[in-house]
């Protein structure tokens, strides 16, 4: 009687585990939609098409291929950024870099060490590990929660640099008098069409940047490169702007910088994760 009980009492907590599953795995994290901006614009036209640009800018999620296994433990360096780009410079530093990486590496089931962990001696390291200094290396590795790690990684921009410039446009004024010029006393159609055609004015312009990235992982004993490998993308920013009869619509906006560094980090992330765990 008594096993039969502890049979009924195991086989209902067991109910019960998978039920509490099945119910976390049912609810949705916290969204916010666009009803609950408090901008006057928002639900509009404008607000739409707006929501709808940036949805395309907004971080997506990787799946990296490894995930379930759990892999080495590592310690992440601020990187370098070769750029003498004074906007990319401005934006970001080693350490924003070293930030999405410590957050993609732990998704794809690294063991990252924080770096805040580390105290007054990351700066040591990093001397140690730029030069190349086993000795050095063997100093750190021996402390504490050092001990076990197996892996230095870096995540370098290498390039940050935009490479085409694109404007076209429309001038309705000069369109206007060219119309005057060629169609000599056109009467009152061609000034309807000198009216309508000088109200016109269009705009539009796309720059390209293309953004490199690097990751480099060291043995955190031997200071050797155990794996490297380097990556781009390009990154847009366009502007265009249209004035007829005197109502106007302008748009502005591209991938942010942000974005661009955690889109290459992922890439990065994704093939140390599916090459090297």
């Amino acid at each position: 009687m008594r096993q039969t009980m502890q049979k009924m009492i195991h086989v209902g907590m067991i109910v019960l585990t998978l039920g509490l599953a099945q119910q976390a795995l049912a609810q949705k994290p916290p969204s916010w939609g666009a009803d609950s901006s408090p901008s006057p614009n928002a639900g509009g036209s404008v607000s739409r098409e707006a929501n709808a640009a940036a949805d395309r800018g907004m971080n997506k999620e990787i799946e990296y291929s490894n995930a379930s296994k759990v892999g080495p433990k590592l310690v992440v360096l601020p990187g370098e950024i070769k750029s003498n780009n004074s906007g990319f410079l401005q934006k970001f530093g080693p350490n924003n870099i070293a930030d999405f990486g410590e957050l993609e590496l732990s998704k794809a089931n690294f063991q990252v060490l924080e770096r805040a962990d580390l105290g007054p001696v990351l700066n040591e390291m990093q001397l140690a590990y730029g030069l190349g200094d086993p000795d050095a290396a063997r100093k750190y590795m021996s402390k504490g929660k050092l001990k076990t790690t197996k892996w230095i990684v870096k995540f370098d921009i290498l390039k940050a640099e935009q490479v085409i410039q694109e404007k076209k446009g429309f001038s309705g004024g000069v369109a206007r008098n060219l119309l005057g010029i060629f169609v000599p006393g056109g009467g009152m159609a061609t000034s309807a069409a000198q009216e309508v055609t000088g109200s016109v004015d269009t705009t539009s312009g796309a720059g390209i940047w293309i953004i490199g990235m690097r990751y480099k992982i060291i043995d955190a004993v031997t200071t050797d490169i155990v794996a490297q490998n380097y990556t781009e993308e390009k990154m847009e920013i366009g502007a265009k702007g249209t004035k007829v009869a005197g109502i106007s619509s302008e748009a502005a906006g591209g991938i942010s910088l942000d974005t661009m560094v955690q889109r290459l980090i992922q890439k990065c992330v994704w093939d140390m994760d599916a090459k090297h765990k």
